[in-house]
């Protein structure tokens, strides 16, 4: 004959870590494979716990709690109620609070749903830097709708690195090459210029770059590292970011963090 209890999840969050635990504690008893787990979850005050409980404990079936409660007072006053109730609680987040606060000597923040707002915070980064690969130097040029920034300018500009940069602090970043005699997408003309920002650099530079990045083939590419070739390039990509009435950052001498900080300045201003 097998002991009846109630299963229950408690958590002052949304239980998913205790859910986890508890499937994988119950996959250790495959004759209670069916065995239904309750769940009171966002649990703000003790109140909610004992109404909720209270209930249960009317039917007079042992009760098995698992608990993550990340708030310290609200942990303690559950562990008193249960103590005082006949309670089996399972603690599955104070005990490792308190082996951290121990060792790293840091008071823990005690806020609720703290990884959730982390696994967030990677989910929009890792979307970002997918969206970046997939509108690299002009693919997916068409459709720029769901682009936090947009940056435009001639080849060796950083358009690339840039958008990575961006894109790991979470931004949707496309980029668009702009060459002489090359009409930039329409789709340009169709956002709010305050996402576009035109990158320009110096022509001897660019000549510098290009050449490096040839290294013995510059015979192939022409005029592609020719500094007069070069300044007509910048000189029509100006015309554009005129015509598109962006912002215009300067990249020369300076670090793709730095430039990448400089844009979020202005994007972030033009936002507020």
């Amino acid at each position: 004959m097998y002991q009846v209890a109630q299963l229950h999840i408690v958590s002052d969050s949304l239980g998913d870590t205790a859910a986890g635990v508890v499937s994988a504690a119950l996959s250790q008893f495959p004759q209670f494979d069916d065995v239904p787990v309750g769940r009171l979850t966002k649990v703000r005050s003790i109140d909610e716990i004992v109404a909720y409980l209270d209930v249960e404990l009317a039917e007079g079936i042992p009760l098995v709690v698992f608990h993550t409660l990340v708030d310290s007072s609200l942990r303690a006053g559950f562990q008193d109620y249960a103590r005082e109730h006949g309670i089996t609680e399972v603690d599955l987040i104070g005990p490792s609070i308190e082996a951290l606060t121990s060792v790293l000597g840091v008071v823990p923040i005690d806020e609720p749903g703290a990884l959730h707002e982390i696994d967030e915070s990677y989910r929009r980064r890792m979307e970002a830097m997918e969206y970046a690969v997939n509108h690299d130097d002009g693919r997916g040029e068409y459709d720029l709708s769901e682009a936090d920034i947009v940056l435009i300018g001639v080849s060796r500009t950083s358009k690339t690195p840039l958008s990575l940069v961006l894109a790991s602090r979470g931004y949707k970043v496309a980029n668009i090459p702009l060459a002489v005699g090359v009409e930039p997408p329409a789709s340009l003309f169709s956002i709010d210029s305050r996402r576009i920002f035109g990158l320009i650099s110096s022509a001897p530079l660019l000549s510098e770059i290009r050449s490096r990045r040839l290294k013995g083939a510059a015979f192939v590419a022409g005029e592609y590292a020719d500094p007069a070739y070069i300044q007509e390039d910048l000189d029509e990509a100006r015309a554009v970011m005129r015509r598109l009435g962006c912002i215009v950052i300067h990249t020369e001498n300076k670090a793709v963090e730095e430039t990448a900080q400089e844009i979020l300045r202005y994007y972030n201003a033009k936002k507020a």
